[in-house]
């Protein structure tokens, strides 16, 4: 059984299969083969190693860690200890997708049998297509006239009530082998905020359920609120699968799929699946423009703005409150999401590439498909994308999702004392204001490193192939 992105033992289609032929030797390869844009970040590394603790601890110390080329590891592997059955639960990722075929081919020409399942979707990307038979690329049809009318999603199954595992000491290296732990401290307050591995996904959305659902529509734009279920990474992880989440969230409302904010969160799981989805169809999304008319668009080369968002020191509260929440928890609220990215793209000029691949690495929950699709969408250059001229103001939509300013004041606390009418533009509040908030801007806290209008407006003009001088605020 070879454990990829599905590291639970419940609702697991391929480790369930294993169980029913017989003894099981479960194995976990970190693959050396991995290209190198696609290899895991550190903060999904630290993830990764206590998943994959909970994990052998679930399976009584008995799971197999190796390191290398995933396909010399497993042929290596068969041939020594006359293996006659491999399974796996299918990835979807381009480079997997190669990498697969080619174990499954050299496999199957050794007489071993191969059998693969859909462990982490809850529709195959293949089974939902338009009438013409070619892929959806607008999300609302492919949802609403594709997944909920080609099936319903396949009902979880149990733990396997028995596992006979034969443990081969002698190839298991630990967990620990991996080196998947940072060596820069940088983790101890994540520590305290996460559970990885499949208890601690199972607690999350017991926490989540059925209350928090009942309110999900409205709450889950409020980024203060702990109104979002939190499942991001265990599901990417595969210690929960979307499967066991679809129906525990039917159950919680007996069925009722009308009740608010039920169907807000089933079409979010949905967004999901859609962006598996482009993925597969269209394995160029990771960094390649899905829209053709952008890609003679005119970025800026800008190291030192980006520097300043990485770091959430641009000038603006709601985005810099953001990025720090990324560096400091692992995670993002999903609408301050939104508005850091339409800053860096839009306001910044800056190509989401560079988005992408700062969220790839700070993310606990980095995952190439939602992590490609969803940049792709708030940059205008995906598939059912925002479109471009919709640019994102972040001092009124903090305003409007963080009216006093709770979410700001947690993350950027050298603006605590500012009063809530300027908590989200310091640069307007009058000289008195600031000094009795002790706010000195440029240096307590930076001066905005654009101006929201002008750079706005440049962007238009961008994308109408003009450009116009930016002027920051003095």
């Amino acid at each position: 059984m070879w454990f990829r992105q599905d590291l639970r033992l419940r609702d697991n289609p391929a480790l369930s299969f294993a169980s029913e032929q017989g003894t099981i030797v479960p194995l976990y390869i970190a693959d050396s083969s991995c290209p190198q844009p696609f290899q895991l970040g550190a903060a999904s590394k630290w993830w990764l190693h206590h998943s994959l603790q909970s994990l052998d601890q679930s399976l009584d110390n008995k799971l197999h860690c190796k390191s290398g080329d995933a396909q010399q590891v497993i042929l290596d592997f068969v041939k020594t200890h006359s293996i006659q059955c491999v399974v796996w639960n299918r990835c979807y990722e381009p480079w997997q997708i190669k990498r697969d075929t080619q174990i499954k081919q050299a496999l199957k020409e050794m007489g071993v049998t191969v059998k693969t399942f859909n462990g982490s979707l809850l529709w195959e990307p293949w089974e939902v297509l338009k009438k013409d038979q070619t892929p959806y690329k607008v999300f609302t049809p492919y949802y609403r006239n594709g997944c909920l009318r080609v099936q319903s999603p396949r009902m979880p199954s149990p733990e396997p009530q028995t596992l006979s595992i034969d443990y081969l000491q002698q190839e298991d290296m630990g967990v620990s082998s991996l080196n998947l732990l940072p060596s820069i401290n940088w983790h101890t307050q994540i520590d305290k905020l996460w559970a990885p591995g499949e208890s601690g996904a199972s607690e999350r959305l017991s926490q989540f359920l059925p209350n928090h659902i009942k309110q999900y529509k409205s709450a889950r734009d409020i980024p203060s609120l702990l109104g979002t279920s939190g499942l991001s990474a265990h599901l990417h992880f595969g210690e929960i699968s979307p499967n066991q989440v679809w129906f525990a969230v039917l159950h919680s409302v007996q069925g009722n799929t009308e009740q608010e904010g039920v169907d807000c969160y089933l079409s979010e799981l949905g967004w999901r699946e859609f962006s598996y989805y482009l993925l597969y169809h269209f394995p160029t999304l990771p960094d390649k423009n899905f829209s053709p008319k952008f890609e003679h668009f005119r970025w800026r080369n800008d190291p030192a703005s980006l520097k300043n968002w990485q770091q959430g020191q641009t000038g603006i509260p709601i985005i810099d409150a953001g990025m720090r929440e990324l560096w400091q928890t692992g995670t993002m609220h999903n609408r301050v999401r939104m508005l850091v990215g339409s800053f860096l793209v839009k306001n910044l000029l800056i190509e989401w590439q560079q988005g992408a691949a700062w969220f790839w690495d700070c993310l606990l929950d980095a995952d190439l498909a939602s992590n490609s699709a969803s940049w792709q969408w708030v940059a205008g250059t995906g598939a059912d994308a925002a479109p471009y001229f919709r640019i994102f103001n972040p001092v009124t939509q903090g305003q409007k999702f963080d009216s006093r300013g709770d979410y700001i004041r947690k993350y950027c606390p050298e603006l605590n004392d500012l009063p809530d009418k300027y908590i989200h533009n310091p640069w307007d509040a009058p000289a008195e204001v600031l000094t009795s908030a002790k706010v000195r801007l440029g240096k307590d806290y930076p001066a905005p490193i654009v101006d929201l209008k002008l750079s706005r407006q440049r962007a238009l003009d961008t994308f109408k192939e003009k450009e116009i001088p930016l002027q920051p605020i003095g």
